[in-house]
């Protein structure tokens, strides 16, 4: 099997309290892949949520990457592989703990995606990114888009799965960093059914998750949403709804 190319920050940040272990920009696996993307009309990232080791990351942009291709998508698919399998995510008594590092992680790695973007825009200008998240993943996107915003520079589209930012941040004015930084539209698939955004809701673990009740207020003009009802909160089972891409 192909290996799943994917940017990396593992071991960069503490994952007991979300401090910042080293102080880089990320890697490339493999670094050859991503030497062959110059002039490639577009590449799309995918960035997992919570609970995720690099393993994990690595099937969940697998799993993406068959689907896209089933979609009928031909393009490069590459994984954004961050810390995210924070200790004690497992266990009640240390779970909002773990969480909260979680959150800080996922903030903090929004730069090291932004910095790839930026790398990217570099060297090859002409190659449009598209950035998928799930869960958590939303957070680190959302980040990325604020380093973005604050350059001046942009992705061509997001697509949010089970996402656990606010229900307000991609609205007036939440999501201006947004607006600037995503050149045609931002799709959240959001659903009513998801327990586990639910529970994270009901235990005040997650603010209003945008996955679980779609956008408050007034939504920025890029934004749409879809509601659907996947059998669960895992991105296997979000990526079996998904009827088209992009």
């Amino acid at each position: 099997m192909r290996p799943v190319p994917r940017i990396s920050t593992r071991g960069y940040y503490d994952l007991r309290t979300g401090r910042a272990l080293k102080r880089r920009r990320y890697y490339l696996y493999p670094a050859r892949w991503f030497a062959r993307l110059a002039g490639s009309p577009e590449i799309t990232v995918v960035v997992h949520g919570l609970r995720n080791d690099g393993r994990a990351a690595a099937q969940k942009a697998l799993i993406a990457r068959r689907r896209l291709r089933q979609l009928g998508y031909a393009h490069p698919v590459a994984g954004f592989s961050y810390d995210s399998n924070t200790t004690g995510a497992h266990l009640a008594k240390s779970e909002a703990r773990a969480v909260a590092a979680g959150n800080r992680i996922a903030a903090a790695n929004g730069r090291h995606l932004g910095m790839f973007v930026q790398d990217l825009a570099a060297s090859s200008p002409r190659t449009r990114v598209r950035l998928v998240g799930h869960s958590l993943g939303s957070q680190v996107i959302h980040s990325c888009l604020g380093y973005l915003a604050a350059r001046g520079l942009r992705v061509h589209s997001v697509h949010l799965f089970g996402a656990s930012i606010p229900s307000d941040s991609m609205s007036v004015p939440g999501g201006a960093a947004a607006r600037r930084a995503v050149a045609t539209r931002i799709t959240n698939y959001y659903a009513p059914s998801d327990p586990v955004l639910a529970d994270a809701e009901a235990r005040g673990l997650a603010d209003s998750p945008l996955g679980l009740r779609g956008a408050s207020g007034r939504a920025i003009p890029a934004y749409r949403q879809r509601r659907v009802r996947p059998a669960g909160h895992r991105f296997a089972e979000y990526a079996a709804v998904l009827r088209s891409f992009p």
